[in-house]
């Protein structure tokens, strides 16, 4: 009797934690979505695939799949690693982006979020030719397309059915995405990433948290505690009122990180007015596994400028191709007149930055002066910041200008 009580607990408790808020994991994950096949003759193949339900509608979803083999520069029956890549908001699925990720070496697969699709890419002379993807106006709605990605969809659905709520199918088509990518005999189903920028990095959050398949995971701008301090988001969530407190448990990733146990690699600027920086490092702190930081003063919001860093490429080689990892810069702590951090490295480092802040206001207009450091030691050692200063960290880069960095310190103004 004792040992049936206890399997049973066992049991529920497997359960409760194959669903987290509206997901039920145990059956995304090992849904099979249909998959629809639109174009395979173009080194960019287009396709539709199953979705959610929406509004009580079945749904299709428009991606766009690329791999070393569809580029021509590999034999069939070759083997590589995957990648999910994921829009933020105004976006789609970008060819131009899974091209980037094939020539690499990987299977990359990129959907729209929005429940429409892009132009089909064109090709001159077999190289991607200069495409209308990044006007909105040049895509089309689908027919059984999902939510579209309007504030509406993903704040203001709130309660009630989770079957309209943005946020909601978003992480779900990812992961179908995910299942579908894995699928294919090409692909090494074992070595498999994420990314995503703005609201792509914002559903890399979640879906991290979500699917613990992932060998690597690049949220790029986006995080979670969108309901603090100076972010774009937080006055759509304030308008919720009292539904506000249920979002940001079921929909903020500052609530679902703490599950996340993929490697993350969390990409940022210091004067994004979209995820602002003390929200990023509240996301960064609660993530209780391996995770790591690059942030660059002075980024540039956008789709192109989020998917160039190399470091991306770096970190998810590293986790699926077994190549040198990134550096890795310890917390900062103050010693003396000077700021030092340990180091660990498996190539060779070239320079380290002292960056901080002493402006006060809007953090996206404040002005940052970076200073050099010194390697020494296995340490980066830097001047100590002015006692001005309100925010700061280090950085490191090494012999193939990869550049990461320490955790910011900020003292709340």
């Amino acid at each position: 009797m004792r040992r049936c009580f206890l399997l049973f607990l066992i049991s529920i408790t497997m359960l409760q934690a194959q669903q987290v808020g509206p997901w039920n994991l145990e059956v995304l994950k090992a849904c099979k979505p249909k998959v629809q096949w639109l174009d395979q003759s173009q080194p960019i193949h287009s396709l539709l695939y199953e979705g959610e339900a929406y509004q009580g509608k079945p749904t299709e979803v428009f991606a766009f799949y690329a791999s070393p083999i569809t580029l021509g520069q590999a034999k069939a029956g070759s083997r590589f690693p995957g990648v999910v890549c994921i829009h933020g908001g105004g976006g789609t699925a970008f060819a131009e982006w899974v091209m980037l990720w094939a020539k690499r070496g990987y299977c990359a697969i990129a959907m729209d979020l929005n429940g429409s699709r892009p132009p089909a890419p064109q090709f001159v002379a077999g190289e991607l030719a200069p495409g209308k993807a990044h006007d909105a106006k040049s895509r089309s709605r689908l027919l059984h397309g999902g939510p579209p990605h309007g504030h509406p969809e993903k704040f203001g659905s709130i309660g009630g059915d989770h079957q309209d709520d943005w946020p909601y199918h978003a992480a779900a088509s990812v992961i179908r995405a995910h299942n579908i990518l894995r699928s294919f005999p090409e692909v090494d189903a074992e070595h498999t990433a994420v990314t995503g920028i703005s609201w792509g990095g914002y559903t890399t959050c979640l879906v991290a948290s979500l699917d613990d398949r992932f060998k690597a995971a690049v949220p790029v701008y986006g995080c979670g505690f969108l309901h603090e301090g100076e972010s774009v988001q937080k006055p759509s969530i304030d308008q919720l009122g009292e539904r506000a407190a249920l979002w940001v448990k079921t929909y903020d990733p500052g609530s679902l990180l703490p599950r996340c146990r993929v490697p993350i690699f969390f990409v940022n600027g210091t004067n994004d007015i979209h995820y602002v920086l003390d929200s990023y490092m509240k996301s960064y702190a609660v993530v209780p596994g391996e995770k790591h930081l690059r942030i660059e003063v002075n980024m540039p919001h956008g789709h192109p400028p989020g998917w160039k860093p190399a470091e991306i490429g770096l970190f998810v080689d590293s986790k699926c191709l077994g190549k040198a990892a990134l550096p890795v810069v310890g917390k900062p702590r103050l010693q003396g007149a000077e700021v030092r951090a340990n180091i660990s490295a498996a190539t060779a480092l070239r320079s380290a930055s002292l960056h901080y802040t002493t402006d006060l206001g809007l953090r996206s207009k404040r002005k940052w002066v970076s200073v050099p450091a010194r390697l020494e030691g296995g340490q980066i050692v830097a001047p100590k910041p002015p006692a001005e200063a309100n925010t700061w960290y280090l950085s490191v880069t090494d012999e193939r200008q990869a550049m990461v960095s320490s955790e910011v310190m900020l003292d709340g103004r």
